[in-house]
């Protein structure tokens, strides 16, 4: 009867503070409280972060991860333990401290089916200086556009157009209209998206059939 009567409940315990650690590291924490003598209970903590850290021996002597380990120390102390530590000591007030609010790019491209790289990519070609190399990265942005369009209207499109739109989005600074050359006709980008389709399907085929083949023979129970 003793011993229904000494059953300590959870309900009754107290608060863990980082539950992660148990109910072990709290009590140790709670007696170095209890330590008058300053160097003894620095020798404690010491004890009880190394031991925190044998959780993951991997990490253990990693810079930061002390500094974690000892922020966790305080934070289980409710910052009531005073000893001496290796890192600055980060206060209940800078834990609880809101973070500034991050700024969502708000990005409301014209021709959403281009995408934000796109943009990006031309922004980067109008710095460049003029020559073979900034001709060749043009030609590579509008062809790749022009494979955007065709992804989402699934026909075909004239390369006026897309040399439109690239002279739009470069605000006039990129004007291949100009140099009478022909992007990749719009129906090789159909006939490689076709091709990635169909072998998309053949390998799930293949698969399908290679898988019933290797049930074949298996008993069934």
């Amino acid at each position: 009867m003793n011993l229904v009567d000494n059953i300590e409940y959870n309900t009754e315990r107290t608060h863990l503070i980082i539950p992660e650690y148990g109910r072990h590291f709290q009590k140790m924490v709670e007696h170095a409280m209890t330590i008058e003598d300053r160097e003894e209970r620095n020798k404690v903590a010491q004890a009880i972060i190394s031991v925190m850290g044998n959780l993951q021996p991997h990490l253990r002597d990693v810079p930061d991860f002390q500094h974690k380990l000892w922020d966790q120390l305080f934070i289980m102390s409710d910052f009531k333990l005073d000893v001496d530590s290796p890192f600055p000591i980060t206060t209940k007030e800078m834990l609880q401290e809101k973070p500034e609010p991050l700024e969502y790019p708000q990005n409301f491209p014209k021709y959403r089916f281009y995408g934000n790289n796109i943009k990006r990519m031309i922004d980067v070609a109008v710095k460049w200086e003029k020559g073979d190399l900034r001709d060749g990265l043009e030609f590579a942005i509008a062809n790749h556009m022009k494979k955007c369009y065709l992804n989402w209207n699934k026909d075909t499109v004239e390369d006026k157009i897309i040399f439109k739109h690239l002279l739009e989005l470069s605000n006039g600074a990129i004007d291949l209209a100009k140099k009478e050359e022909s992007l990749t006709e719009s129906q090789q980008f159909l006939k490689n998206r076709s091709n990635k389709s169909n072998s998309r399907s053949s390998n799930g085929h293949s698969n399908k059939k290679n898988q019933r083949n290797n049930n074949r023979g298996k008993k069934r129970y």
